[in-house]
């Protein structure tokens, strides 16, 4: 969904929840030129940045809770999220996320975020978690953003066992 995005190779994209993940390495590799990289793990960030090697340079890295961070207002082209808010059980902690991607996205930016579907599971790593259909987590982000696509995707776990995701993209308004 990021590359349908429409967000250009100069726009500044964050990636909330990084982790080990191989998307810096493919942002960077597409050309793109301002990424941030936010998990609450400084350990798995460190891991991107030992396999990023001189390239790491490239890209911010914030180890924090986005539940408490302070982001610049109004700074972001494209804010990702591949697993974080379905963690966010707790309302209050579901605004904290709110208010941070609120106030840290342009206007007229893109929101990328992967929950659990409806009919996801409801626990992860032996944790409780929501689960969202693209309704749902339109409701909850309210009218300042447009749905523009979804898509339900399956991911096959190391285990074998099948998890059913919904990936949305909106814009703001």
């Amino acid at each position: 969904m990021i590359h349908r995005s429409g967000v250009e190779k100069s726009g500044r994209i964050i990636d909330i929840g990084s982790g080990t993940t191989v998307l810096i390495d493919f942002l960077l590799d597409a050309g793109y030129q301002q990424i941030t990289a936010l998990d609450i793990s400084e350990a798995a960030l460190m891991v991107v940045r030992q396999r990023l090697g001189a390239r790491a340079t490239s890209v911010e890295w914030l180890a924090a809770d986005i539940r408490h961070v302070s982001l610049a207002a109004q700074t972001y082209d494209l804010w990702h999220d591949r697993a974080v808010f379905h963690f966010l059980t707790d309302p209050a902690d579901r605004a904290a996320y709110l208010n941070t991607l609120r106030n840290a996205l342009k206007p007229s930016a893109q929101l990328v975020i992967a929950t659990f579907a409806d009919d996801g599971p409801e626990q992860c790593s032996n944790l409780d978690v929501m689960r969202y259909s693209p309704e749902t987590l339109s409701a909850v982000l309210g009218d300042g953003f447009k749905l523009i696509e979804s898509i339900r995707h399956t991911h096959k776990t190391p285990w074998e066992s099948e998890q059913r995701f919904i990936h949305c993209r909106y814009q703001r308004l």
